[in-house]
């Protein structure tokens, strides 16, 4: 097979992906614009400290868990249960209703805010995500947005909400399934298909 020379800025896989420009990355200029973290630098040492060293530790009583978050700015309602090994970003950016269960190694990397709904359950290993970044951008500037998990919902185990995402009323992410669309109340995804 012989090499195509590639066109001035782009490569020589543009033309045999459908004519799509092809984006030069320069990592190099990431200014991060528009993303600012809501809390001073100590504060923020301060958290990643305790998270490390404490918050995520089988051995750190789970109801205690609720109370370290709410020190550090999060909105946390009764009766939620938060189990080892759970990451969370910035605690600040957290709002958790009544009766909500957070499982082993849940990560919430909020970036931007993350609200959970009352009685709603996040399993095992799940992660939300509101952090992205502008696949066009040649320095990937980011393009973060929040996650709400409205009442009842269920993000099952390994399953993964996308920034911007709004998981409906007693709606389900299955197991291992992608969240990139907002579902409606009582919809169901697994492995990414409407159920």
């Amino acid at each position: 097979m012989s090499e195509t020379a590639a066109p001035p800025g782009g490569s020589a896989r543009a033309g045999q992906a459908g004519h799509r420009a092809v984006v030069e990355r320069s990592l190099r200029g990431f200014t991060g614009a528009g993303y600012d973290k809501g809390r001073p630098w100590l504060i923020q040492a301060a958290w990643f400290a305790v998270l490390h060293l404490v918050f995520r530790k089988w051995w750190f009583p789970a109801r205690w868990r609720p109370a370290v978050l709410r020190a550090f700015g999060a909105r946390v309602g009764r009766r939620v249960l938060i189990r080892h090994g759970v990451r969370v970003h910035w605690p600040w950016r957290l709002s958790v209703g009544d009766d909500v269960w957070i499982g082993e190694g849940a990560w919430l990397l909020n970036l931007q805010p993350i609200t959970i709904g009352s009685d709603v359950c996040v399993s095992q290993d799940a992660f939300l995500c509101t952090g992205s970044h502008q696949h066009r951008s040649p320095t990937m500037e980011f393009d973060n947005g929040p996650i709400r998990l409205e009442p009842g919902s269920w993000v099952a185990a390994r399953a993964v909400v996308l920034r911007g995402v709004t998981v409906g009323r007693s709606a389900v992410v299955g197991a291992s399934a992608i969240a990139h669309r907002d579902l409606a109340p009582g919809e169901v995804i697994t492995q990414g298909v409407a159920a």
